[in-house]
């Protein structure tokens, strides 16, 4: 099974005993023992598993320090057969001093040994009664009762092909500059930490919050395991928290306060971690900070099966699936586009300003957008000229919405008709009517926009732009007519959004009736209404019929812009999204289609107005997507 570079990692708190070496290491092995059939790679265990945290002053004690290691021996032997990097916490004791350590076991081996950098001495912990800090060593091998010369210091990354993995520990999280941070520069994506991290009211708040921002400062993947409720009370408790992060994502956490093994796995995106590291010029000059060399330790997988795919693939990746978030979200997008536009409108120094509304979804936001920004300027809305341009194709159901809504917001509305205008342009080039391609189409897009420029200098107003991201990926658009405006507020909007922004202004920042009017608007297929209607006069040219379903150009736009994976992860990935919905040559169908409209219409983004960027996919030629237009296609599609 292809891999799709994902590695499924697992984060384990075992019931430990105090100072009970041979109860916490059988715990340890059933925990392995379930991490391996989820089919994990990497499993981490809290800080001092082998021993329990607990264990004060005996860890001064030559027979814990002693068993402690019999421990690591045991579990090192018992990853003989493992396919997965293990580790595990256990003290060291070299040279008459004492380690907080994570230890590395890979395959009956310790592949190396990394000390605790950071060793807490206030309020409730006192570790430096016991433990050395080893954040100045590297370059170091420790010899082992088992095992000779073994990698030790904190500039150890372990490696297996593409995947290259890091560790700290605890308390190293919680200082200004985390090892975590320097090894992600080193070029690790995971990190593990294993913690002892006690409960008291919120804490585990706020070590969430830290846990997903230190995954999303260093663009990769952090695992946490914390020690669990097996640890002395003398003091403190501790709750077992397991937390799996990627990229400022929390993917899998557990229950804290649990008595019995615990066990969590999540699916890591390795590309989507890379991917976001090339693209990041600031991550990688930081990288001229890094206080040492990291030494890299091969080791190699025997594969790479994760099992079942149990990652959560969003099938709409611009929308949030929780209400509260999506309603701050589109909250937020208003608020940008309002505030870009107002600030055009300042600049020009113009008062006016003038849209075509066809009744549909991207005009209408538009409209509002131009509402709301004449209510933050103080402008009068009889300033906003609203013109409804009905053609060929154009519906009883859109025109009468577009009238009711231009006459419900009290703007200044007036109606063009271009059907006289569009047949003499016929005949100017010689095209006869009856042919319904691709110049009867345009005729009429182009004829819209010239009359909209024109009156915009007549009234010396704005020609403000309804397109959206969707349509500019796709390029569904008539260059020079639609494609075309003085400013653009939609430009970075995709169109799966473009619903929830207006259902969120009909629900929020509108009246009853008008809120009326904007559902049924949501409530009609989208289309350009360029082809003639039917005989019973409905919409008879449906754009999704033509270029696909907008959810999937999204999630393929997404993937392909903000991921930048290729078209056959993509594919994967949008199986397992709608599989439910759409057989995998649909998908395959439209992927393509996409692929094929991206390259080829390139050369109209190339020219598009000024507008504002709301979300981390622009397509703006002056900012975030820079292409050729006539780059070739034939690499992303010779696998569709």
């Amino acid at each position: 099974m292809e891999s799709w570079n994902f590695i499924r990692v697992a984060a384990a708190c075992p019931v430990t005993s105090v100072a009970d070496v041979h109860a916490n290491v059988a715990n340890v092995k059933r925990c392995i023992d379930e991490a391996i059939e989820k089919n994990a790679k990497l499993i981490i265990f809290p800080e001092l598993c082998v021993t329990s945290y607990t264990c004060a002053d005996l860890f001064l004690q030559k027979k814990l320090l002693d068993k402690s290691a019999d421990g690591v021996a045991e579990l090192c032997r018992y990853s003989l057969e493992a396919d997965a990097l293990i580790a595990v916490g256990a003290p060291l004791y070299a040279d008459g001093i004492v380690y907080n350590c994570a230890y590395i076991l890979f395959q009956g081996k310790v592949l190396g040994i990394v000390p605790k950098s950071y060793i807490p001495n206030y309020e409730e912990f006192y570790e430096r009664r016991w433990f050395s800090s080893g954040k100045t060593i590297i370059d170091c091998y420790i010899d082992l009762p088992f095992q000779k010369k073994v990698p030790f210091g904190v500039d150890l990354i372990f490696q297996s092909g593409t995947f290259q993995i890091g560790f700290e520990i605890c308390e190293d999280l919680w200082s200004v500059v985390p090892p975590s941070s320097f090894l992600s520069l080193s070029g690790a994506q995971l990190i593990g930490n294993l913690s002892a991290s006690n409960e008291v009211v919120s804490k585990s708040d706020y070590r969430r919050s830290l846990i997903t921002s230190q995954s999303a400062r260093t663009m990769g993947a952090y695992l946490y395991a914390g020690a669990g409720i097996g640890e002395s009370s003398t003091d403190v408790v501790f709750g077992g928290e397991l937390l799996i992060a990627e990229n400022g994502q929390l993917l899998a956490q557990n229950a804290r306060f649990q008595r019995k093994n615990q066990v969590v796995t999540s699916l890591i995106d390795i590309d989507r971690l890379n991917l976001q590291r090339v693209k990041n010029i600031s991550f990688r000059e930081a990288a001229e900070t890094l206080p040492w060399k990291a030494r890299k330790i091969q080791f190699a997988y025997r594969g790479l099966t994760f099992g079942t795919f149990d990652r959560v693939i969003d099938k709409h990746p611009f929308v949030p699936s929780d209400a509260k978030k999506r309603a701050r979200r589109c909250s937020e997008i208003f608020s940008i586009q309002t505030s870009a536009l107002a600030k055009r409108m300042e600049h020009t120094g113009l008062k006016k300003a003038v849209i075509g509304i066809s009744g549909g979804l991207d005009s209408t936001l538009a409209l509002l957008v131009i509402i709301k920004t004449f209510e933050m300027l103080g402008y009068e809305r009889k300033n906003i000229v609203t013109v409804t341009l009905p053609g060929f194709g154009t519906t009883d159901r859109t025109y009468q919405n577009a009238i009711s809504l231009c006459k419900k917001l009290e703007t200044d509305f007036r109606e063009v008709n271009i059907v006289a205008a569009s047949l003499q342009h016929f005949k100017d080039i010689g095209h006869r009517p009856e042919i319904h391609d691709v110049t009867y189409e345009n005729v009429q897009a182009r004829e819209r926009t010239q009359i909209l420029m024109d009156i915009a200098n007549k009234e010396g107003g704005l020609v403000v732009g309804t397109g959206d991201l969707s349509e500019l990926a796709l390029g569904w658009s008539t260059y020079n007519g639609d494609h075309m405006s003085m400013y653009a507020v939609n430009c970075s909007v995709p169109k799966t959004l473009v619903r929830y922004l207006v259902r969120y202004v009909a629900e929020e920042e509108t009246q009853k009736d008008i809120a009326g009017i904007l559902l049924d608007i949501l409530d009609t297929p989208v289309t350009p209404e360029l082809l003639p209607k039917n005989a019973s006069g409905e919409i008879s040219q449906k754009t999704e019929d033509i270029v696909g379903p907008y959810e999937l150009h999204d999630f393929f736009l997404y993937y392909f812009i903000r991921s930048a994976f290729t078209p056959e992860k993509i594919l994967f990935l949008a199986n397992a999204a709608f599989g439910s919905e759409y057989e995998e040559q649909t998908i395959r169908k439209w992927l393509k289609v996409f692929v094929s409209r991206f390259f080829a219409m390139q050369f109209k983004r190339s020219a598009i107005p000024d507008g504002p960027k709301v979300g981390t996919v622009s397509l703006s030629p002056r900012g975030d997507w820079r292409m050729p237009s006539d780059a070739s296609r034939n690499l992303w599609i010779e696998n569709l």
